[in-house]
């Protein structure tokens, strides 16, 4: 195995899905707030699922994302 390179493949998938998740998680989040769905003032609980597939992996977080 290449090191640097299954180092930097990683770092690559996680910057998409990080760059990826921002994006869409704000955009949901100022729809919501201009539909009024949402007040400015909530905290979203928020979950994520990162799987691997060819090494059965499976990662699951959770958090909470802060409005005000």
């Amino acid at each position: 195995m290449d090191e640097e390179q299954f180092n930097m493949s990683v770092r690559k998938f996680l910057k998409t899905l990080g760059v990826t998740a921002q994006r869409e998680i704000e955009k949901a989040v100022r729809d919501a707030l201009d539909s009024g769905r949402l007040q400015g003032d909530e905290t979203l609980k928020a979950h994520a699922t990162v799987k691997v597939e060819g090494i059965e992996l499976k990662i699951d977080t959770e958090g909470d994302i802060k409005l005000s």
